[in-house]
């Protein structure tokens, strides 16, 4: 679940802003947040240096091939290398009930083997060249991703073309059973078994109705994965693997006329879906109708608070001013959360200024989440009506130092996810799977650029309200010592 930071990019398909992380995603310290708060204009500057000084938006060429692939060409910063990045339009949004994580499941599939490559193959091949090689599943799409020298493209963009056209002969019983068995071992370490862990599934259970396509996580349950049949499997691939439902970019020094030569010769004959599957109706109109509750008591270190407010889609403008809302209530250590409730009231743990993101979901109303962990003695009540006062002090006003304090981390974090290749290529693939427009990658920082405080203030007035709330709380079960009279 990919959380707003870096937007137009790759995310975590189960991050969470605060303290809590999985395995995908690392939290970003103190220090170093510090340190890149004191480089504002560094950051300001460099958006605008980006954009407007080296034309690199307008150095992007894109074409469609007959089938339906779409492609992105784009200059690398570093030379020698050359970064793929595959965006399918498929995530858990697509599933239905009962077949919930077939996205996520797929994602470890296509690592298997397909008709002319054997299982582990694929792996080998790039990391025998010294490259990267990875992939994740979000609710909006799934993505692919290699960086290699510049000489190996032929065959990066050869092995992505032989598992979209030939997957489904490498797919067995066998195949399904042993992914199965890794997927469900990976919800037991990432969710099941960790505190906290299951705070997304149920984030997204509060925040999203019944049978809505975004109410699960991508990871699944274990009994949509237990009841996972081969045929089923494989027309789950039929429907959404097709060069119709994919965007490739390619971020290298080679010339966009040979890149987009060597993709037709791999991708040009496979053909279009006979049928385009069509995801589950995901609108959503009005608030949360909360406070909704969800109290945990399990073996946890310490309380854990997580409120979540439901804001506009991902792309939208109050999406925008609710983004930078987050950065002002709950990004860096000079954000209002850090400020007061770790360092001035010593009532939260240090998570270095990491307290509050967005969940950018583009086909549905976001969420906004909120994540404080208790210090030692503080209990769950006092930590969550400290954050809730702070919040509810949003609508009271913010300064204009606080805003550009704000924009100059957004745009930081948004620049930093473009630095490298892979990033550059993920990002331009996000923008043009999700808004038909890959110069989206170098500019969005520029849709931040004449929000005012007051939108700020309006958008904390409308949509952080006891209406628009959802609370997960995690509290630890009483010790042997404390439930012992005397």
């Amino acid at each position: 679940m990919p959380s707003a930071r870096g937007l137009c990019s790759r995310g975590s398909p189960a991050a969470l802003p605060g303290p809590v992380w999985n395995s995908a995603r690392k939290p970003v310290r103190g220090h170093r947040l510090k340190a890149q708060e004191d480089k504002t204009h560094e950051a300001q500057t460099g958006v605008q240096g980006l954009v407007s000084t080296n034309g690199s938006a307008a150095q992007i060429s894109q074409f469609t091939l007959d089938n339906g692939l779409r492609v992105v060409t784009a200059p690398a910063a570093t030379g020698q290398v050359a970064a793929v990045n595959l965006w399918y339009g498929v995530g858990s949004r697509h599933e239905v009930p009962g077949r919930t994580g077939f996205a996520h499941l797929f994602e470890h599939l296509m690592f298997q083997g397909s008709g002319s490559v054997k299982k582990g193959d694929h792996f080998e091949a790039v990391e025998r060249l010294g490259g990267d090689i990875n992939a994740s599943t979000s609710t909006d799409r799934t993505n692919y991703f290699e960086t290699v020298p510049e000489h190996a493209l032929d065959l990066v963009l050869w092995l992505e073309a032989d598992r979209l056209a030939t997957l489904r002969e490498g797919v067995t019983q066998e195949v399904l059973d042993n992914q199965r068995d890794v997927v469900k071992n990976e919800r037991r370490q990432r969710y099941d078994n960790v505190p906290y862990g299951t705070a997304l599934e149920r984030i997204l259970r509060l925040g999203y109705p019944e049978n809505h396509p975004y109410h699960h996580p991508t990871i699944g349950s274990m009994e949509d994965l237990d009841a996972a049949d081969l045929d089923y499997v494989l027309s789950f691939h039929e429907r959404h693997y097709g060069p119709d439902n994919l965007v490739l970019t390619v971020v290298s020094n080679l010339d966009p006329e040979d890149v987009r030569g060597r993709v037709e010769r791999y991708f040009g004959g496979i053909p279009a879906r006979s049928t385009a599957a069509e995801a589950p109706d995901a609108a959503l109109d009005g608030l949360i109708g909360g406070p909704v509750r969800d109290m945990v008591t399990e073996n946890v270190p310490a309380p854990a608070v997580f409120l979540g407010y439901r804001v506009p889609p991902y792309g939208e403008r109050d999406f925008d001013i609710m983004h930078l809302l987050s950065a002002i209530l709950g990004q860096g250590q000079g954000s209002r959360l850090y400020r007061r409730l770790v360092v001035e009231r010593g009532l939260a743990a240090d998570d270095g200024g990491a307290a509050a993101d967005l969940l950018p979901f583009r086909y549905t109303p976001s969420l906004m989440l909120v994540n404080m962990i208790a210090r030692e003695g503080v209990s769950g009540d006092e930590l969550e009506t400290a954050m809730a006062e702070e919040i509810a002090a949003l609508a009271e006003g913010v300064s204009a130092e606080e805003l550009e304090r704000a924009r100059a981390i957004l745009e930081r974090d948004h620049l930093q996810s473009l630095s490298h290749p892979s990033g550059l290529a993920d990002a331009i693939s996000s923008c043009t799977q999700l808004f038909g427009d890959p110069e989206l990658a170098y500019t969005w920082p520029q849709r931040w650029a004449d929000i005012t405080t007051d939108e700020i203030v309006a958008g904390a007035k409308r949509l952080l309200t006891s209406e628009n709330l959802l609370v997960v709380r995690f509290d630890p079960e009483a010790s042997d010592e404390s439930t012992t009279t005397a």
